[in-house]
């Protein structure tokens, strides 16, 4: 109603005059609140896929393991395979490996589509030395293919292993051609340009990647070599990227064990970790221990994995050689390698090596299968859970229950804020220490001599923020 007749609104003037002073308080509550938040680094939504995942396999290829000899390395940088046709595998079956993989609970799986032989397991238009070349599916067969075509059947994460660093087709040595002349300078030109060519293949034609590892890193044109980061950038943007001397979305845990020490933080100082030789001085000295441990104060969210090959019992195999089966982990020393890998905030990748048959060696299925039951059996019916946020979470039983277990996760989506706690464990004698630690991360899993509790209790004695408890379990696990 106008009721001064100069054409006003009064009741809506003054819901709308009521309507911006909320807006305005809502601002500046949200600013409040936006300074109060915690400085953490955040992962990105491909780093919180990958550590969800837990478990991740490489499928170890290439061309040397179908010659039915011993590998060895050195002379396989150096030394060209004398015919690329030994590649014929008669009872070549993928849905195999990707379903033995699914059975024995992997999320992620990793193919090497090239490595140090040269040889690529696609149909390449950028190398001849390539499927095509091969009389095997009269030179229409793609692995790469076959391989995403079964990830997507069996509802596993895809993702690609793609070796640069060595060549010994072309020729190419811990990323250059050797010498200094004009031949090697166009040679190096023609070397990265296909490599150029060849990435672009692998990101624009086969879909969406889960993953995409270089291995040894990737030197970029600054150290003279391909620009492979702009591609991939270009045609998948939503992939995790591991790594070269400008980006790594995630870091060698720091040996090839399949384990990391407590604590291994989410967080690093520095966007890239170099590989190897190539690391920064800070980073390799004391053994790799930045690369182990992380760093909690580090600006970039960056984590760590662990890495082993299944055939790593007294021996080292990533790929298939002959008469190797003893060396198979047993099925205890998987579990521990869980315990200090998955258990220690990082996600343990296991090389798992398709023999020259086309098919997953039966022994290491079998083994697979195994360890993911006992993962399984462990961890799939905890006594409780619960969640929240806070500094003190309790979880309590109806009555007096055994436990040895505890697995603690934090809501990393929102940082790892975390620094410092204690667990105890209410006995008929009061409140007892469990444990006390820093990182909890993705994933925390500690064990401990059975104890007697009606609850158990979460407190946190230091942190950046509010923690956020994503789950905090109890449980009792029998020895076989």
């Amino acid at each position: 109603m106008d009721t001064l007749g100069i054409g006003i609104n009064w009741k809506r003037f003054y819901r709308r005059t009521y309507l911006i002073a909320f807006t305005c308080f809502i601002g500046i509550l949200s600013n409040v609140n936006a300074q109060n938040e915690p400085s953490v680094p955040i992962p990105t939504p491909a780093q919180l896929q990958w550590q969800n995942a837990e478990l991740a396999a490489l499928l170890c290829i290439d061309l040397h393991a179908f010659d039915g000899k011993l590998y060895v390395q050195q002379e396989a940088r150096i030394t060209p395979v004398e015919d690329y046709n030994i590649f014929n595998p008669q009872h070549y079956d993928m849905d195999q490996w990707i379903k033995a993989l699914r059975d024995a609970g992997f999320k992620i799986a990793i193919l090497t589509v090239s490595h140090e032989t040269g040889f690529f397991f696609h149909q390449s238009d950028a190398t001849p030395y390539s499927m095509k070349a091969l009389k095997w599916q009269d030179g229409k067969g793609d692995i790469l293919r076959d391989f995403k075509t079964s990830c997507e059947k069996y509802g596993i994460l895809p993702g690609v292993y793609i070796g640069t660093r060595w060549n010994a087709f072309y020729g190419v040595y811990d990323f250059k051609v050797n010498g200094t002349n004009a031949f090697a300078e166009n040679r190096q030109k023609h070397y990265n340009s296909m490599i150029e060519n060849i990435v672009t293949e692998i990101f624009s034609r086969y879909g969406d990647w889960a993953i995409v590892w270089f291995d040894g890193g990737a030197h970029g044109p600054e150290q003279g070599g391909p620009d492979v980061l702009s591609i991939f950038e270009k045609y998948q943007p939503n992939c995790l990227f591991y790594h070269n001397l400008q980006r790594a979305d995630m870091r060698w845990g720091g040996s090839e064990s399949g384990t990391v020490p407590y604590p291994s933080w989410g967080t690093f100082p520095y966007v890239s970790t170099g590989a190897g030789e190539t690391a920064k001085k800070e980073i390799a000295e004391n053994n790799f221990q930045l690369l182990k441990t992380g760093d909690p104060h580090g600006a970039y969210y960056m984590p760590a994995m662990s890495d082993a090959p299944l055939r790593g019992n007294g021996g080292h195999d990533w790929f298939w050689e002959p008469d190797r089966e003893h060396l198979i982990f047993s099925l205890n020393t998987l579990v521990d390698m869980y315990y200090n890998s998955v258990g220690h905030n990082t996600s343990l990748i296991l090389g798992v090596p398709p023999g020259p048959d086309g098919l997953l060696p039966e022994p290491d299925v079998k083994r697979l299968k195994e360890f993911g039951d006992e993962i399984k059996r462990r961890f799939s019916n905890p006594i409780g859970a619960t969640s929240g946020s806070g500094r003190q979470i309790a979880l309590r039983f109806p009555k007096h229950r055994i436990i040895n277990q505890l697995v603690l996760m934090e809501d990393i989506s929102k940082g790892e804020r975390v620094r410092k706690f204690r667990i105890e464990g209410k006995t008929k004698k009061g409140w007892q220490p469990i444990f006390e630690g820093s990182c909890i991360g993705h994933k925390l899993i500690h064990r401990f001599d059975e104890m007697e509790v009606s609850a158990v209790r979460l407190l946190v004695t230091e942190s950046k923020g509010e923690p956020n408890i994503l789950n905090f379990s109890a449980f009792h696990t029998a020895p076989e």
